[in-house]
């Protein structure tokens, strides 16, 4: 038998399992020697250590197979509560029915498009974004992840700009891992081995307007003058850090008094996460650059999209061939994006957010009164939650214990001192009573018996 032929053979049996409705154990044990062996030898080895981290003992080894709404279930069949989310993926649920049919609908027509001629879901989509983001935001440029639309973003305030060299960013921010992004990034772990990054970036504390009106003025002095400050309205790798209104409020008006532009990055806040469909409109701030991606495609597509106002957006009417993506804005993730939209506003997911948040941050920090020796502080907005511990070894106890017990959640990307909450906006009661519960009881059970071990 040739190579070809052996690789043929594999990949039909890989098809015949993804085709099956329901794994037998044989299955199952196949699947997961076949999973790690992949990843030891052909992607990474580090990701089976990193699993080690959030599991116990040999669950490094659970190997996810199929999910429905705030679920997901590993080969085994072992359930899981979903509140990492995919870091923000899963809005509107697992595999939302609406926009898992718009999805094969779409599909049954035309998957991709010529590049050449219109395609006609993209400018309903525009047109759609244009109705439900704030102020005077009104067009778009889609994309397939959030460091694209951070990228694009940083592009088209550079443009609109063209004689400034400077941008702004915080401390504790995190925007993406590609140069651009990544140079807006605060995290030094991650920018190290990159530098010297895409020149001009500063970060600022996060939080701190006296300290940002200071820089603008030494920029303003030394003649580096600030294209754009990036912002999160909540940061979320940081530690689910919410800013006041007149933070946010103020940077808007330094924004507009040195002449320098707005980018909030919504990739992780946006699609009615904190309570709004937005968090800009739980601030009463405008940016004039919107960047989203992550539940943009309904946790079915990759999609993302950049939002500005015409003033902004107006720079690449001339050429609308000076940034491009082959894949931005394709029929299937357009689809899923006007599906989950539809969703979003039909289910009031926004709202249930706000109440459903509101219910788990009381019920959460009832569940951590007795043990202020582990909980520093619980805080929140929405299902965008925050429990920070005082050390990082705290915080990945608790992850590790919450896992066994089958409730997915992880730190963050700075550290593992705060770990998040983000369950999908469909969540029920009955869910969120079963999170805080397992929450009571890794903190009074599992989480001592791991330091007498």
């Amino acid at each position: 038998m040739t190579k070809n032929q052996q690789v043929a053979n594999y990949i039909n049996q890989v098809l015949s399992l993804v085709e099956k409705k329901e794994l037998t154990p044989e299955d199952a044990k196949w699947i997961t020697e076949e999973t790690v062996e992949g990843f030891r030898e052909n992607i990474n080895p580090g990701f089976l250590e990193y699993r080690k981290t959030v599991t116990v003992d040999n669950q490094f080894a659970a190997v996810e197979w199929s999910d429905e709404g705030s679920h997901f279930k590993d080969v085994n069949g072992k359930e899981y509560i979903d509140c990492l989310g995919g870091f923000g993926i899963y809005n509107v649920g697992h595999r939302n029915p609406k926009v898992l049919k718009a999805v094969t609908d779409q599909l049954q027509h035309q998957a991709l498009h010529s590049q050449d001629l219109l395609d006609p879901l993209r400018g309903m989509l525009g047109k759609v974004l244009a109705e439900i983001t704030p102020g005077d935001l009104k067009y778009s440029f889609f994309t397939n992840s959030g460091t694209e639309s951070v990228e694009c973003a940083l592009k088209i305030a550079k443009m609109y700009n063209t004689e400034r060299s400077t941008f702004i960013a915080a401390t504790k921010a995190f925007h993406g891992k590609s140069l651009g992004a990544l140079s807006s990034t605060a995290k030094g772990i991650f920018r190290k081995p990159f530098q010297p990054l895409i020149p001009g970036f500063r970060h600022v504390p996060y939080g701190d307007l006296d300290y940002m009106r200071k820089t603008f003025e030494a920029c303003q002095a030394t003649g580096d003058d600030v294209a754009a400050v990036i912002l999160e309205p909540i940061q979320g790798e940081g530690g689910i850090i919410i800013p006041t209104r007149e933070y946010l409020q103020g940077v808007r008006d330094l924004c507009d008094e040195f002449g320098t532009l707005l980018i909030f990055d919504e990739v992780q806040t946006g699609m009615g996460r904190t309570g709004a469909m937005f968090a800009s409109e739980l601030f009463g701030v405008t940016p004039d650059i919107l960047a989203l991606a992550k539940a943009f495609g309904g946790g079915i597509m990759p999609a993302g999209a950049v939002v500005g106002n015409e003033k902004v957006f107006s720079v690449l009417f001339e050429n609308p061939f000076m940034h491009t993506t082959t894949f931005g804005g394709n029929p299937l993730a357009c689809a899923a994006a006007l599906a989950t939209i539809s969703v979003l506003i039909e289910d009031e997911l926004p709202q249930r957010a706000a109440e459903v948040g509101e219910y788990m941050l009381k019920g959460l920090r009832e569940a951590a009164e007795a043990h202020g020796d582990k909980v520093l502080e619980i805080r929140g907005i929405g299902l965008m939650i925050g429990i920070e511990f005082h050390t990082d070894e705290i915080g990945y106890e608790v992850s590790k214990g919450m896992f066994d017990e089958g409730v997915l959640v992880a730190g963050t990307l700075i550290n593992s001192k705060t770990i998040r909450i983000e369950p999908p906006l469909t969540i029920s009661y009955e869910e969120a009573d079963q999170v805080i519960g397992t929450f009571k009881k890794v903190l009074a059970e599992k989480f001592d018996e791991a330091l007498v071990k």
